[in-house]
This record gives C-alpha cells, sequence and structure tokens, in this order.
C-alpha cells in the first residue's frame, strides 16, 4: 500500500522530500551570479580605462604638486642647463675674440705706419691722412684694441719687450726711454709687446 502514496511522483520519477524545488532554482540562480560578475568586470574596465582628461588632470596635480623625486630631476636638469649655457657662452666669447683678433692682427701693420708717419711729423692735422688714421683708430678700438707703450712709463717685462738698456741718471728705476713699436690688448688678452727702448738707473 506504501507505493501508491503518491502516484503521481512514482509516475514522475521525481523524490517527494522537496529537493526537486530547490535544485530547480540552480541554474537560474548560477545565471545571474555570472550575469553580474559579468556587469561589474564591465564596470570595473571602464572605471580602470585612462581618458585623456585623466592624464591631463594628473599632469596638472604632478605640476601643482610634485613629488620629491620628479623635484630632485628638476633641479638636477636646471643645473646641467644653467652649465650648458654657461658653457656655450663662456665659447661663444672666446671664439668671437679670436676671429675679431685674427681681423685686428691684419691691421696692426698697417697702425704701425700710422704712428711712424706720426711720430714723424708726417702725419699733420686736419690733413686727409689724418682723417683716414683717425677713423682706422676708432674703428679698431670698437673692436676691442687697445694701444700701450709711452715714454716715461714704468718697465713692465711682462708687457714690454727691452730691445736696448740706456743708463740715465735721470730715473731711479727702470723706465720706457724711447717706443720702437706700439703694443696692443684685444680685450684683456696680450697681441703684441711693446718694444722699447729702457732707461736704468745710472750711478754717474
Amino acid at each position: 500500500m506504501a507505493d501508491k502514496k503518491h502516484p503521481d511522483n512514482d509516475a514522475a520519477g521525481v523524490p517527494d522530500d522537496g529537493t526537486a524545488a530547490a535544485g530547480a532554482g540552480l541554474p537560474e540562480e548560477s545565471a545571474s551570479a555570472a550575469d553580474g560578475d559579468a556587469a561589474a568586470s564591465a564596470d570595473g574596465i571602464e572605471e580602470d580605462e585612462l581618458t585623456v582628461q585623466d592624464i591631463l588632470d594628473a599632469a596638472e596635480r604632478e605640476v601643482s604638486e610634485p613629488t620629491s623625486e620628479h623635484l630632485a630631476d628638476l633641479k638636477r636638469v636646471t643645473a646641467e642647463y644653467a652649465n650648458y649655457r654657461r658653457r656655450t657662452e663662456a665659447n661663444r666669447a672666446i671664439e668671437k675674440e679670436r676671429v675679431t683678433g685674427d681681423i685686428v692682427k691684419v691691421l696692426i701693420p698697417v697702425l704701425d705706419d700710422i704712428y711712424r708717419a706720426e711720430k714723424h711729423g708726417d702725419l699733420v692735422p686736419d690733413s686727409a691722412f689724418a682723417t683716414i688714421a683717425a677713423k682706422l683708430r676708432a674703428s679698431v678700438e670698437r673692436l676691442g684694441l687697445t694701444s700701450f707703450g709711452t715714454v716715461g712709463e714704468p718697465f713692465d717685462p711682462t708687457m714690454h719687450e727691452a730691445i736696448f738698456q740706456q743708463p740715465s741718471a735721470a730715473v731711479d728705476t727702470e723706465t720706457v726711454g724711447d717706443v720702437a713699436e706700439t703694443g696692443y690688448y684685444l680685450g684683456s688678452t696680450l697681441l703684441r709687446a711693446a718694444k722699447v727702448v729702457v732707461q736704468v738707473p745710472s750711478d754717474g
């Protein structure tokens, strides 16, 4: 008589302890969970994806609030650039002085001729020759050329070249008595020493 208690369940081959209903819901719940995970994964991709604005915002934050490491890099790069500029400017100044010196050296023989003409009285004031000589001297002075070597100045072996010594009771120290060839500086560079006659002290 027991096998006739639940004829419908027996015919379907389904247990009568309620597990059938519970088991029937499992596939549906698993599908819902999978859909949720996929949605969450998709949401996560969208949230983690960088946009151009995100990059710009990060760059702005870095500029406004740089890290100590980036500050150190910035200071290093700034110092290297400052050193580079100093070296470049120094090299440019040296090269400019070298080129100017090469040009001026070509003109020094002409200046020597003008000096000799003036010394012998051939450079007549207000003459055409005197005007040209004045213009040439002014031009080379603008380039940084300065002359030295005058009678009566103290003899200095670093800038004067003694071609003759002349004893003299009129001097107490070695003094330039005559200038055979004018000396020239270009800026702080000695282009040519002045060739001079040196008066040296004499007991008699």
